[in-house]
């Protein structure tokens, strides 16, 4: 080897020895049901967006919307044996991890926006924890909406709610309807629609935003303007997942997921009212009530508390989440 080969081969050995090494890439695979463009879809994309950015593109996020790895319970499935690292997910389905923040889904214990930020400040150490316990960690909170019942034909007093075939949710769900006094249909939230076509079922609660987002209304075009109650979600990600990101991330990515929630939490509940006004204009029929008949339901959703506490929820935690109500209330008087 002549002496100019030489020290060209001696040049690329000392290259190669001190390169600095390509960051290796993260990809966090995350599930949502929301569609393309909705938007929950679009809080979900920023925080991706927000990653990205922050990392320098050494994290990526990979969006699988709309439903295509099932509904909640599968993506959580799939969280729990690594096929998936992340959801953003309604109550329903952090139900699946820890029961314990689906309490603010008992119909009417919790009446307006303000005694649901109440209840989760006081609460999300707690709920956090649970989460934490299971394996996942919380990344943020986000409004879903405000549930109504939807119906392919007026409802209006209670006592003949077992008329209707509603949405029951998943079979732990169910049990809280039928207390309501409707026929309860355990279904998966990707078959509602099917459903509806089918007339396997015909009403189903939902927030008006899910309602128009999902299609759902059009088969089912009366709404009772009686607020049920407000349906809370998270973007949750495995422990094992958050731990496979570089720990020198972990604050400015929290703190991005942070604002994505509130971003998601005032759009939401500008546009829950917007929705209505939409389905409206495409045959939505609203019925209203008196004060009267508002009782009646309120009576109705209390005899569904006996499922949500200690059945759903664990007795504690559906008494500390009713205190505060009881608290907040009477900090108003």
């Amino acid at each position: 080897m002549n002496r100019r080969a030489l020290l060209s081969t001696l040049a690329a050995v000392l290259l190669t020895a001190f390169a600095v090494p390509a960051q290796a890439q993260v990809t966090i695979k995350i599930a949502t049901l929301a569609p393309e463009g909705s938007t929950w879809y679009k809080a979900v994309r920023k925080i991706a967006d927000e990653w990205a950015r922050i990392s320098d593109g050494e994290v990526k996020v990979k969006i699988y919307a709309g439903g295509v790895v099932g509904d909640e319970g599968a993506a959580i499935r799939k969280m729990r044996i690594g096929q998936l690292h992340a959801a953003a997910i309604t109550n329903v389905g952090l139900a699946d991890v820890d029961p314990a923040a689906q309490v603010t889904a008992a119909p009417r214990l919790i009446h307006t926006y303000d005694e649901l930020d109440y209840v989760m400040e006081k609460m999300n150490a707690t709920f956090e924890q649970r989460l934490l316990d299971q394996g996942f960690v919380l990344l943020t909170w986000g409004d879903v909406g405000w549930v109504h019942l939807f119906s392919k034909n007026p409802l209006l007093d209670p006592e003949k709610a077992n008329k209707f075939k509603c949405y029951g949710g998943d079979a732990a769900s169910a049990p809280a309807i039928e207390a309501i006094g409707f026929q309860a249909v355990p279904l998966s939230s990707t078959d509602v629609l099917p459903s509806l076509q089918s007339g396997l079922i015909d009403t189903f609660p939902a927030t008006p935003l899910a309602a128009l987002s999902q299609q759902w209304f059009a088969l089912a075009k009366n709404m009772l303007d009686v607020p049920w109650s407000p349906l809370v979600g998270a973007t949750v990600i495995t422990t094992d997942a958050w731990n496979a990101i570089p720990a020198k991330y972990h604050a400015d990515f929290k703190k991005a997921a942070l604002a994505a929630g509130e971003d998601i939490k005032t759009e939401v509940r500008k546009l829950d009212t917007k929705a209505v006004d939409v389905m409206k204009k495409y045959g939505l029929k609203v019925t209203t009530v008196d004060a009267e008949v508002r009782g009646a339901w309120q009576q109705a959703g209390r005899k569904s508390w006996a499922v949500f506490r200690g059945k759903m929820v664990p007795e504690a935690v559906f008494d500390e989440a009713q205190k505060h109500v009881e608290d907040f209330r009477a900090s108003k008087k």
